[in-house]
């Protein structure tokens, strides 16, 4: 759908993104349209970083890619690392949390994938989405008879299904029973992401807030997921993609172009730029 055409309320300063869904196409790639966008942020004297459900290792190639020199928000933002992944603070979720997490993904019939001492734990490496995350983290799995001894060390556990009825579903019910324990969202139709309570997307606004020294009414934010909108609320100016469900598009100041559509670039023209 074309970008709308709301003015933005502020001079913006920086711009954050979400990545998959929204920074990268479908097929995790980052369009020549999408690079061209980050380097007239740059020329603009704008600056520019992300938040990723993504574990730091997902992001290395973004960095070389785009050339970025901020704070990146990891695990959905309660995981910051420095450019070249050092790790600049992490929050992990409450260890009786994560294991009642993973008690009700195995009811549920979902594979699961436990993100803990920087690696990609599972049990199968051969279960449904596990070639995609390869191809996306560029990194392969660590491969453990039982993910029991990695629960009071976990940054993020995902519930994983092709069903995407019932992986919504079962974010309904995972999140009424983890609420105030642990932020409980899809990342995409077939993740279903557990993070620490408090710490999303939403953080790493005020966290880039306060290291940059800027008003939130100077940050813009993108995104296409219910992760997302938590950034949205504490943004100046938001946009939703054109692939983003109906509530992620309602919750943002104006929607732009689909992921496979470039229209990240879009929205930086037409938003950000052309003021």
């Amino acid at each position: 759908m074309p970008p709308s055409s709301e003015p933005l309320p502020a001079a913006i300063a920086l711009v954050i993104s979400d990545v998959d869904g929204t920074l990268v196409t479908t097929d995790k790639r980052l369009t020549p349209a999408t690079r061209a966008a980050v380097r007239r942020l740059e020329a603009a004297g704008i600056a520019f970083t992300i938040a990723s459900s993504r574990p730091p290792v997902g992001l290395r190639s973004l960095v070389a890619e785009l050339g970025l020199t901020l704070p990146m928000g990891a695990y959905n933002g309660s995981t910051l690392v420095a450019p070249d992944l050092t790790l600049l603070s992490e929050t992990l979720i409450p260890a009786e949390t994560a294991r009642e997490a993973v008690r009700r993904f195995a009811e549920a019939g979902l594979a699961t994938w436990v993100f803990a001492r920087g690696q990609w734990n599972l049990t199968d490496p051969h279960g449904p989405y596990t070639d995609l995350e390869r191809r996306t983290l560029q990194a392969e799995p660590n491969v453990v008879a039982d993910l029991e001894p990695l629960l009071d060390q976990a940054a993020k556990i995902v519930g994983v299904s092709a069903d995407a009825a019932h992986l919504e579903a079962c974010e309904a019910e995972t999140a009424a029973a983890l609420t105030g324990r642990a932020d409980v969202h899809r990342s995409q139709a077939y993740y279903l992401d557990v993070t620490p309570p408090g710490s999303g997307k939403a953080a790493f606004v005020d966290a880039m807030s306060r290291h940059l020294g800027l008003d939130h009414a100077r940050i813009a934010t993108l995104g296409d997921a219910a992760n997302d909108v938590p950034m949205f609320a504490r943004s100046g100016f938001s946009v939703a993609m054109g692939n983003a469900e109906p509530a992620v598009q309602a919750a943002a100041r104006a929607v732009t172009a689909t992921n496979d559509a470039d229209g990240f670039a879009k929205a930086i023209d037409e938003f950000i730029l052309r003021r």
